[in-house]
């Protein structure tokens, strides 16, 4: 190799990134300590932009395309290199290409259960799963805030954030919705779109853009579900006592029609026989139905308690009973003109007029004579 093959091959004359991956957002182009040359042809592709930073600020910004590097279309690095018109020098500069593709199907679930209070089963707990998709939109805040000296940045360093952002706001919009557990299913594509929207504007503090929010599953822990299963089975089923009597004639049908239980089984096949035969017969017949038994005579309910409700300077008080109103009697704080009502009676009425309080009044002493 000659000299000037030598010097040539430290110049960078071609400048592009073919993304090998599906998951690197960020891919900074490796020069090691070779320059840029003057004139180096730079290739963008789709879903790329390209990057170019000069001591640690950033400069140019490309968009798809081909370019010939200039100091025509490097106003701000010539700005900062102070470069005159017309250098043509090879240069030191880092360029970071940046994939603005979708990022799809990123994963998002909760890592606990969230506690809630549904209207139907009181205190619940749940879990929530489902995928989002992502892009780069602002080149320069996302390599500000998020990238920053890294030579390849992958969506995995990045994605944790976002599930703790999409899992905090997904919480707070689930409890605020109050949505029965049993509806849920039905207002995913609800619960989904309105949790996009609470959740851009976190995303583009970083530079990126939430493009799509699906929430997929929302479960119950596994003894919720198996209850809820046992609970659906009973309204399938329907009449429970028909279901038991279809059982046991199954049961009765499938013990008689087996041969190898010997002569027990044969027994107990023939017993069950003649009890069907039985129950046949009754059926067919209404006289031979067996009577109903005489049940046992049930002693009356024990009478409520009578209350009667008291007129005292002007208001309603009570209601109480009996032995009470006699207490108030005997403290000359209820009078045979004192008003009462009770339920069935159309009107108050004064105490002296009721029969079951008159009779309170005559089991009270006289007041005592002046001394």
């Amino acid at each position: 190799m000659g000299l000037f093959d030598k010097l040539r091959g430290e110049f960078i004359d071609i400048i592009e990134w073919l993304d090998p991956t599906n998951d690197i957002m960020v891919y900074r182009f490796e020069r090691y300590q070779n320059e840029i040359k003057m004139g180096a042809k730079l290739t963008v592709r789709e879903t790329q932009q390209a990057v170019f930073i000069n001591e640690g600020q950033i400069a140019d910004i490309y968009q798809p395309g081909m370019y010939t590097l200039s100091t025509q279309n490097m106003p701000v690095l010539s700005t900062l290199k102070g470069w005159k018109y017309g250098f043509n020098s090879p240069f030191k500069a880092e360029v970071y290409f940046l994939n603005t593709k979708n990022f799809t199907d990123q994963k998002w679930g909760t890592p606990n259960p969230i506690m809630l209070r549904d209207p139907e089963f009181g205190p619940i707990r749940i879990r929530a799963f489902g995928n989002y998709a992502l892009k780069v939109t602002n080149p320069t805040t996302f390599i500000k805030e998020i990238v920053g000296t890294d030579g390849e940045f992958t969506t995995d360093k990045i994605t944790e954030q976002l599930k703790n952002i999409i899992i905090t706001r997904f919480t707070d919009v689930l409890g605020e919705s109050k949505i029965p557990a049993l509806d849920m299913a039905s207002n995913y594509d609800e619960l989904s779109k309105f949790c996009e929207t609470k959740i851009k504007p976190e995303f583009n503090e970083y530079g990126l853009e939430l493009t799509k929010f699906l929430v997929s599953s929302i479960t119950l822990p596994p003894n919720v579900e198996e209850a809820l299963d046992k609970r659906a089975s009973m309204g399938i089923l329907g009449d429970l006592n028909k279901y038991t009597q279809f059982q046991a004639a199954e049961a009765m049908t499938a013990a008689a029609n087996n041969p190898s239980g010997g002569g027990a089984s044969e027994g107990m096949g023939m017993g069950m026989g003649f009890a069907m035969a039985n129950q046949m017969m009754n059926a067919m017949n209404p006289g031979n139905k067996p009577q109903p038994q005489v049940s046992q005579p049930v002693p009356p309910p024990i009478p409520a308690e009578v209350k009667f409700h008291v007129a005292i300077n002007g208001q309603q008080s009570g209601p109480f009973d009996l032995n009470t109103i006699k207490q108030m009697i005997a403290q000359n704080q209820f009078t045979k003109e004192t008003l009462v009502w009770k339920e069935g009676m159309a009107n108050w009425t004064a105490a002296g007029q009721v029969s079951e309080i008159s009779q309170l009044f005559n089991t009270m002493p006289p007041p005592l004579p002046p001394q």
